[in-house]
């Protein structure tokens, strides 16, 4: 691939992201990108696209680093695309998955080296793998938990197959293929020996050859051999020998119907359980050993991505998994075919600082153009007038430690990470990015839209309707102890024999108990009130002392009957307060233990908060997003301002988002429910008469309606979210209620109060089916339908408006701009995989045009009256993208690097006003989002504009002249700022005249 980009660093104007699979490959990638540029977008935003498991519909189970996803596309299309991608100038983020792969896929040849070779694979250290785990059965094996059944019904049910094929014996369950260790090829073809002795003869040469080959195979080195000479050895034998079988295979058919037959035999009859005994003797001398899928939550023993059992955790830590890992991403990187990386899953890593301090040198080496001539390293040769690689990459490393040196905060490469930040928290200063994908921003964007001044009123009406009085909090603590005993109890276990292992160190700690351990481990990770810590040297930071007091503390006063002496003892081992005196080995032992507990405590929050707690606690579903806080009943003006300014000082190019692939809901889904926030008295009544029109709907199961209060409540708000646009047709609303259906079976397996995903409830489950579908049957004498149709329309209207504002304030807030794929125009998805499904990119790139015609011909000021009268089709969010946008590409660096000045509001509808400027010399625009739309439409059909609504309504121009002029891009109308008190104001009745949002650029 040629090089398309020299530049160091490229930084995004505006991320588009584009989920990558079979259904979306990069030839339909790169006939977007036209319509994606004329937008205003600079930077692709991809989703993972190398090599991944057979139909992967996202691309995080990866199961090799260095090729590309067939599924996706070929080398040819890849190239066409990146070859359109900078004809265009634009560039690319990808996003990388440093922390796992997918092992069930015989795809991934790393694993499979691993179940065939052990802990002699070249790739077993790639693999976070315990070989010698609680369970001394498991010594030198790997837990494959992917049976549907016990092992031994599985068995004697005959789902287990062995085959032969091209020299080799595996095992099939299905989808999964699993390598026979070949040393034990003899137990197969040792089975009726002495039929094929006399059936060919003691002398015959294709009888010697087996007997030679089963000799060799005999003599191979065992899987749990360690001496490097000796693995070698291993290797090269045992492909040696199945070449020579397989040849004998085909040499001679007595032989080849002899092995054929050994493998029927070793299959077994169903309904003879004894005719099972010669594969399962087999499969107990085998690397892996399967089970049940249930059993993972105890015993497995290699580390997972949270708790999928088919994704296993890869050792980025060591140099050499670093290395193959990202060999083609910095071949990408050097041919400027990628511009940037977001790393998924960042608090996964063992070390996350080491590994982006790696990682952004990978990059500096790799663009890095070329090293001047007194900078070559003495020592090293030239070898035909080239510099020798090692030459050039110490003489880069030099250069990169000089930059360093004069710069400690020096970034080479646009690099951002997922991290979900706690409230309060900051990202560790150590890492060498420039921000998080954007959960921070989107939750404090979506809380600003939430009427603060209701939460006791919503507190109340969610307590009387649902019975749940609980706190936010209280939840998050109850739902991560379920996760740590429902899915993650292995790795707690394991973590909590390590830490007994520490405590029989030394003699004031030793009487410590195992299970008293485990218990109190849990405790504090249950109160660990952030994703995790990160030390990584004996230097623990102050910032994550606190945390683990905080933890520790919380933990104590909680489990008065626990030794208070426990605790203090995991705070000295967190902590890292040694003893002394200490041995050195021992305080390594100690760091390393705290190190593998970081990477625990992310996972469990995660799938305890977000991904149980968030389907619990519904006071106002808007505010439980990836990320946030649902405790916080909205954020005022002042505060959505410091944290804009704390961002343009701390990360001022990071991503700004309000849809991702992870959100629960769409933007636009989120907008809807906050405008509930705005009326509580009217909500309380639609919920209280609603769940009276369908009491007789609901099911009776084991003695409990179906559904309970508080999933009803949280279903009535979801309607409200994602209730579609416009015309109701049959097939349009058939779809809708299919994709209620899905997405509530989600939420209530997600919830694990009713049902889960481990213990799925089949008879609650068609219970609730049965309640959606009729509460969402079409027909006339539905009375909840028609009263949830009458209700709706405002509800939509404001939303609408909401949406508007919500999207001009990421544009233009301190940060890169960032749109999921299709959230240019109206955004009601939920949850994936709901917001996978296909983009309609032809009908956007055709009103795309027809707006740019349409303004051309009769100009902004017409365009936006019309373009308000059909809101629901999406054309006025698609405006405001390409219009705002199109504002902040002509004036970049005023974004990316200009003042925030937050805009004081004064007159009757201040507070629902949240206006700011951004200024960088003469420069400078000024931004007006209106918010709390119910106070100022009274119907579905109301516009938020001009003298009738706004008043005398005013914005105060900070460091401005008066007469100050400006011209509003969207309309293209001028307004002047007037004189009062002496300074310069801005009338948001003239400047929300035509347009409920507005751009205004200084003149």
């Amino acid at each position: 691939m040629e090089h398309c980009s020299s530049a160091l660093l490229s930084v995004p104007v505006a991320t588009y992201r584009l989920q990558f699979n079979r259904d979306f490959g990069f030839d339909a990638a790169r006939r977007v990108l036209p319509y994606l540029r004329d937008l205003g977008i600079s930077h692709i935003y991809a989703s993972p696209y190398f090599k991944a498991r057979e139909g992967s519909t996202h691309g995080y189970d990866i199961t090799d680093h260095n090729s590309l996803n067939p599924e996706v596309g070929t080398e040819d299309e890849y190239d066409a695309f990146i070859a359109q991608m900078c004809t265009l100038g634009m560039g690319q983020i990808l996003d990388i998955v440093p922390n796992h792969m997918c092992v069930e896929s015989s795809d991934n040849l790393w694993w499979f080296d691993v179940l065939e070779n052990g802990p002699s694979s070249h790739y077993a250290s790639f693999f976070d793998i315990d070989w010698d785990p609680v369970k001394p059965e498991l010594k030198n094996k790997v837990l494959i938990p992917v049976l549907g059944d016990q092992y031994g019904a599985v068995l004697e049910n005959a789902e287990l197959r062995l085959d032969y094929h091209e020299g080799a014996f595996h095992l099939h369950y299905y989808d999964h293929k699993f390598p026979i260790i070949p040393k034990t090829y003899v137990s197969i073809l040792s089975c009726r020996l002495p039929e094929l002795n006399a059936s060919l003869g003691e002398d015959n040469p294709h009888y010697q050859e087996l007997l030679s080959i089963m000799t060799a195979l005999e003599h191979l080195p065992p899987y749990t051999e360690t001496d490097d000479n000796l693995i070698i050895e291993r290797y090269r034998e045992k492909e040696i020998t199945k070449r020579r079988l397989f040849a004998l295979y085909r040499e001679n058919p007595v032989v080849g119907e002899f092995i054929d037959e050994n493998v029927r035999i070793f299959n077994g009859v169903k309904g003879d359980p004894r005719s099972f005994d010669l594969l399962d003797e087999l499969l107990r001398q085998q690397v892996f050993r399967l089970s049940h899928w249930r059993v993972a939550t105890e015993e497995i023993n290699y580390r997972r991505f949270f708790d999928i059992n088919s994704l296993g955790a890869i050792r980025m830590e060591e140099s050499a998994v670093f290395a193959e890992c990202h060999r083609m991403i910095f071949d990408l990187v050097r041919a400027g075919a990628v511009t940037g990386l977001r790393i998924d899953h960042i608090d996964g890593l063992y070390d996350p600082a080491e590994y982006l301090g790696r990682l952004q040198f990978g990059c500096f080496l790799n663009k890095y153009p070329s090293i001047p001539e007194n900078e070559k390293v003495a020592g090293h040769e030239e070898n035909g007038g080239d510099i020798e690689q090692d030459t050039i990459e110490e003489g880069i490393g030099k250069k990169y430690q000089e930059i360093l040196t004069l710069d400690p905060n020096f970034k080479a490469f646009y690099i951002i990470g997922e991290k979900i930040l706690a409230k309060g928290e900051k990202l560790p200063e150590d890492w060498p990015i420039f921000g998080t994908t954007g959960y921070g921003f989107m939750n404090s964007l979506n809380s600003l839209f939430v009427d603060s001044a209701n939460g006791k009123a919503f507190d109340a009406l969610y307590g009387s309707f649902s019975g749940c009085r609980e706190k936010f909090p209280e939840t998050v603590y109850e739902k991560k102890k379920l996760v740590m005993q429902a899915s993650m109890s292995s790795e707690v276990n394991t973590l909590g024999h390590y830490l007994n292992s520490i405590s029989e160190m030394d003699r004031q700690t030793r009487d410590f108990t195992l299970n008293s351990l485990i218990k109190a481990l849990v405790e504090v990770i249950a109160f660990f009130p952030v994703y995790r810590t990160y030390s990584n040297s004996f230097d623990v930071s102050e910032r994550d002392r606190q945390y683990i007091e905080y933890a520790v503390a919380k933990a104590r006063r909680h489990n008065p009957a626990t030794s208070a002496s426990i605790f203090e003892f995991i705070r000295d081992v967190l902590q890292l307060r040694f003893y002394d005196p200490m041995e050195e080995a021992d305080k390594r032992i100690w760091l390393d233990f705290v190190m593998r507990f970081q990477q625990i405590t992310g996972p469990v929050m995660a799938k305890g908060a977000e991904d149980t707690a968030c389907y619990v606690y519904n006071r106002l579903v808007s505010l439980n997003e990836v990320g946030g806080c649902p405790e916080r009943f909205g954020v005022s003006v002042e505060a959505f301002h410091g944290q804009s300014i704390e961002r343009s000082k701390s990360s001022p190019l990071a991503m700004l988002a309000t849809s991702t692939h992870d959100t629960k809901r769409g933007e636009d889904v989120r907008t809807r429910i906050s405008v509930l926030s705005e009326m509580p008295e009217i909500w309380k009544r639609c919920v209280q008469r609603w769940s009276r029109l369908n009491r007789k709907l609901k099911m009776v199961v084991d003695g409990r309606p179906v559904p309970e209060r508080n999933e009803e409540y949280f279903l009535y708000q979801t309607l409200v979210g994602a209730w579609p646009m416009g015309s109701q047709s049959g097939s349009v609303f058939e779809h809708f209620r299919q994709r209620i259906r899905e997405y509530l079976l989600k939420a209530v397996r997600e919830a694990k109060v009713n049902s889960s995903w481990i213990n799925p409830d089949s008879t609650y489950e068609d219970a609730l089916m049965s309640f959606v579908d009729m509460i969402l049957a079409d027909t006339q004498t539905n009375r909840f339908l028609n009263d949830f149709r009458s209700f709706h329309p405002l509800i939509s209207n404001c939303g609408m408006f909401s949406s508007l504002s919500q999207t001009l304030l990421k544009i233009t807030s301190p940060g890169v701009p960032d749109f999921y794929q299709g959230s240019e125009f109206w955004d009601l998805n939920l949850v994936d995989p709901d917001n996978r499904h296909p983009v309609d990119y032809d009908q956007r790139l055709m009103l795309l045009d027809a707006l740019k015609r349409a303004e051309s011909a009769f100009g902004p000021l017409r365009l936006v009256r019309e373009l308000l009268t059909t809101m629901e089709d999406g054309k006025v969010k698609l405006f405001l993208v390409r219009k705002a946008l199109s504002c902040r590409n002509e004036r970049r660096e005023l974004f990316e690097s200009g003042r925030y000045l937050p805009c004081e509001v004064m007159g009757e509808n201040a507070e629902q006003v949240c206006a700011f400027e951004r200024s960088l010399d003469l420069e400078a625009v000024v931004v007006v989002a209106p918010r709390y739309f119910t106070r100022l439409v009274s119907d579905a059909r109301g516009l938020p504009l001009g003298e009738e609504v706004w008043g005398g309504t005013r914005i105060v121009a900070p460091c401005e002249i008066p007469g100050s002029r400006y011209r509003n891009v969207f309309t293209g109308e001028i307004v002047s700022s007037i004189t009062e008190d002496g300074g310069a104001v801005l009338k948001v009745a003239e400047v929300l005249t035509n347009f409920p949002v507005a751009l205004l650029e200084r003149i």
